[in-house]
């Protein structure tokens, strides 16, 4: 089985090879600093309550070093905070994929914590609604389990279902290998042929 430090060497882009467009999140789910690092990990799921938050600062003490929480809420408020996500930070969590909003942005990106979520939001939520950590959760119009492999950059969030890890980073890695061996030219030779048999193909239809 791979690390995550090696799913972590290897774009989303490249994981569209293994996995179907199910697995990628909706693309308003962003960085929200400039330069944040690609990010791999398991995912521990958190469902915060309507107009509320608490759920998420719960989880910062629940979630293992290395795991990435990936939470749903109300994106009315504020999830998330500067201390929040610098107690995360300090406990080894690689980082949050919220769909949902933040605050605190510059407090954030001082510490260089890696945060994706659809923006930001200066009002926050409350802690009233107790619901239960690590459960099958719908994030960013994905089905997300816990332990399922997070893998995130500015290019976009792949989820890569647990019994599918070992096939899909074996796919990812070869087309990567793949593209790495070939020049430009030789990848517009192929590419070239390969449009061009295809309109042939759609053209006899």
């Amino acid at each position: 089985m791979p690390t995550f430090d090696e799913f972590a060497q290897i774009s989303p882009c490249e994981y569209a090879d293994a996995l179907p467009r199910s697995q990628f999140m909706d693309y308003l789910i962003r960085p929200l600093w400039q330069g944040i690092p690609r990010i791999a990990g398991p995912a521990f799921t958190v469902e915060c309550g309507e107009a509320d938050h608490l759920m998420l600062h719960v989880a910062i003490y629940e979630a293992k070093p290395g795991d990435i929480l990936v939470v749903k809420g109300d994106s009315n408020f504020a999830l998330s905070g500067g201390n929040v996500c610098a107690i995360a930070q300090q406990r080894g969590i690689k980082g949050m994929v919220i769909d949902g909003l933040i605050r605190d942005l510059a407090e954030v990106r001082e510490i260089q914590f890696p945060v994706f979520a659809r923006g930001v939001i200066p009002k926050p939520g409350a802690k009233k609604i107790s619901l239960p950590l690590n459960q099958p959760t719908m994030v960013g119009g994905v089905l997300v389990n816990p332990d399922d492999v997070i893998i995130a950059d500015e290019e976009g969030i792949a989820v890569v279902p647990k019994a599918e890890q070992a096939s899909a980073y074996d796919i990812a890695a070869k087309r990567t290998a793949s593209d790495a061996a070939m020049t430009l030219e030789q990848w517009r030779d192929k590419h070239h042929k390969k449009v061009y048999e295809t309109l042939e193909q759609l053209n006899k239809c």
